[in-house]
C-alpha cells in the first residue's frame, strides 16, 4: 500500500497542531525579509512561493510546546524564523555551489537570479538570523545557533573535500552529513528545551532526537538521488552523481563492486568523464548490489533512535506528532 498519504498526514497533523505558531513564524519571516533594495524581498519572495515543508522551524516550535513552553511568550516562533533563515541562506549558498538548476521543483533562485544575487541574499538572511538571535538576548540560544551555522558550514567544505574521491570512508561521509544536515535539526529540537528552562537531559534528549532525525532525513534524501521521480523529488534526480558527491548508496556499491564496476566508478566519478547513459548504469549498479536498501535500512536505524530520544517525555499531541513526523522523513517518497 501506498506510504503516502499516511505520512502526508503526519506531517499535515502536526502543521494543524502548530497552525497558529506556523502563522506567528511566517509573519515574522515576511516581515524580517523586507528590505529597501528590492532584489531582497523580490527572491525572498520567489523562495516562499516554492514552498517547502519548514520542517526545522516546526521541530522548533513543536518541542517547545512539547516542554510545557507557553506560547504566549513566542520566543519559539521567532526562534523558529531564525532556523528557517539559516537554512534557506545554506540552501541559497548551497545551490549555487552545486550548480543547481531545481529546488522544490521549481527553478532555483540562482538559476532565475544569477550566482551573485543568491550569495548576497543569503549573506543578507545570516545577518537577519543573527539579528533574530541578538533580539532574543539568550546566550545559550545563540551558542546553540552560532554553533550550528559553523558546523554547517564545516560540513559543506568536507563535503567538498571528499567530492570526487572513491576512496571517502563511510565515517567520513556520516560526519558531512551530520555537519550539513543533522546539526541545524539538532539545534531546532534543543531550542524547545532551552525556551521551556528544561533540565539538560531534556535539551540533550531533545538535540539527540534531532541529530538522529536529520541523519535519517539526508540518508533518505541521498537515496531518492537515484532512485525517485524528479516531480516527486523536487529537484533534479542524479545530481549528487553528476557533481561526484560520495553518498552511502555508491559507498556500499563500491564496497561490493567487481573490478569493471571500480573502474565505473572511478571513471564517472573521480574522473568525471560521464557520458548520457552512465546515469541509468550507476542506478543499476547501486540496485543490484542492494544500496537502496541498505541505505533505508540505516535511515530506519537512525529514526528508532530518534524516536527512543522521545521516550522520557510525557504522552502529548505534540509528542506524537513529531513521532509521526519521523516516519514521514524515512518513508517519503517510497
Amino acid at each position: 500500500m501506498d506510504t503516502m498519504p499516511k505520512n502526508e498526514d503526519a506531517l499535515t497533523a502536526l502543521m494543524t497542531l502548530l497552525r497558529d505558531d506556523i502563522e506567528a513564524c511566517n509573519r515574522v519571516i515576511m516581515a524580517r525579509m523586507d528590505s529597501p533594495v528590492a532584489l531582497i524581498p523580490q527572491l525572498a519572495a520567489h523562495l516562499i512561493a516554492a514552498g517547502g515543508k519548514r520542517l526545522r522551524p516546526l521541530l522548533a516550535m513543536a518541542a517547545a510546546r512539547l516542554c510545557g513552553y507557553d506560547p504566549a511568550g513566542g520566543r519559539h516562533v521567532v526562534l523558529a524564523a531564525c532556523v528557517e533563515f539559516i537554512h534557506t541562506a545554506t540552501l541559497l549558498h548551497d545551490d549555487v555551489v552545486d550548480e543547481s538548476a531545481l529546488r522544490r521543483g521549481q527553478a532555483s533562485a540562482n538559476a532565475l537570479f544569477g550566482n551573485q544575487a543568491s550569495v548576497l541574499v543569503g549573506d543578507f538572511l545570516f545577518a537577519r538570523a543573527f539579528q533574530l538571535m541578538i533580539a532574543d538576548g539568550s546566550l545559550p540560544v545563540m551558542a546553540i545557533l552560532s554553533g550550528a551555522t559553523a558546523t554547517i558550514a564545516e560540513g559543506e567544505v568536507l563535503q567538498l573535500m571528499t567530492q570526487n574521491d572513491i576512496a571517502t570512508t563511510e565515517a567520513q561521509y556520516l560526519e558531512v552529513i551530520h555537519g550539513k544536515t543533522a546539526a541545524l535539526f539538532a539545534a531546532a529540537a534543543r531550542l524547545g528545551a532551552v525556551v521551556a528552562n528544561r533540565p539538560a537531559a531534556e535539551e540533550e534528549a531533545l538535540d539527540a532526537f534531532g541529530r538522529n532525525l536529520g541523519v535519517a532525513f539526508q540518508l533518505v534524501d541521498d537515496a531518492l538521488d537515484y532512485s525517485a521521480d524528479q516531480a516527486v523529488l523536487g529537484k533534479t534526480v542524479g545530481d549528487d552523481f553528476r557533481e561526484g558527491k560520495i553518498s552511502l548508496p555508491v559507498l556500499v556499491a563500491i564496497a561490493r563492486a567487481d573490478e569493471a564496476e571500480l573502474a565505473f566508478w572511478r571513471r564517472t566519478l573521480e574522473e568525471g568523464e560521464q557520458t548520457a547513459d552512465d546515469f541509468a548504469e550507476a542506478q543499476r549498479l547501486i540496485t543490484c548490489h542492494g544500496a537502496l536498501a541498505e541505505t533505508f535500512s540505516r535511515a530506519r536505524d537512525y529514526g528508532a533512535a530518534a524516536l527512543a530520544a522521545l521516550e522520557p517525555f510525557a504522552d502529548s499531541a505534540e509528542k506524537r506528532a513529531m513521532a509521526a513526523v519521523v516516519d514521514y522523513c524515512i518513508e517519503r517518497a517510497r
